[in-house]
């Protein structure tokens, strides 16, 4: 029997759960991004199931695309090399970089599920640095993967994060739009000319009598 595949099995596994992810996630940020832009109506209890679907797979695909290495015969990589950022001496930025975008996408894909204590305000809020954590697992791909110079790849990349970005900036847009304030309405001044001195205020002309001879 051939067992060629047997000592990078680990190797290949944590490729594929890492490529997953980041497709996972893209589309996961897509429909978070239409949901938010209601760019889409009257689909939003569609939309938000498979907003949740997706960002629970994605957290799957990230917890197998960690751990799968610590078997990996090459790197030989500790619990503290997977998931603490500048620990791995291997492409230490790179890692970094996806380290915490992980810990990101994790942490704010089950922060759904804390709204009723953080308060809906603050969930959003909170909510919005999921696009940050995504766009650090796009550049940790892009600068450690063993596929990232690959046309198949980075084809297969472009057709879900293109449109997340143009999404992404699409947002950015509006929320950066601020709305047009009216001028404040001017005092209206009177247009009778008062019969004796006045005395100016700023607003309204104040009449004075005259002085008794």
């Amino acid at each position: 029997m051939n067992t060629a595949l047997t000592p990078h099995l680990f190797w290949i596994t944590s490729r594929a759960a890492g490529f997953a992810a980041l497709v996972l996630a893209s589309l996961a940020v897509s429909l978070g991004l239409l949901m938010s832009t209601k760019l889409l109506k009257g689909r939003t209890t569609d939309l938000r199931a498979a907003h949740d679907t997706l960002a629970l797979a994605t957290i799957v695909a990230i917890v197998v695309h960690g751990v799968s290495l610590l078997g990996d015969s090459f790197l030989h990589p500790s619990i503290l090399d997977i998931s603490i950022p500048f620990v791995s001496g291997y492409k230490t930025i790179w890692t970094t970089l996806g380290i915490v975008g992980g810990w990101g996408l994790i942490a704010l894909g089950l922060s759904y599920y804390a709204r009723r204590w953080v308060g809906a305000v603050r969930w959003r809020k909170l909510h919005r640095f999921t696009a940050l954590a995504w766009l650090l697992g796009l550049v940790h791909a892009l600068g450690e993967g063993t596929d990232a110079g690959q046309l198949w790849f980075l084809a297969m990349l472009a057709l879900v994060a293109i449109p997340a970005l143009a999404l992404l900036a699409t947002r950015m847009a509006r929320s950066g739009t601020a709305p047009t304030v009216p001028p404040a309405p001017q005092p209206q001044m009177s247009k009778t000319r008062p019969s004796g001195p006045t005395l100016t205020t700023g607003v309204v002309p104040i009449v004075t009598s005259r002085p008794q001879n």
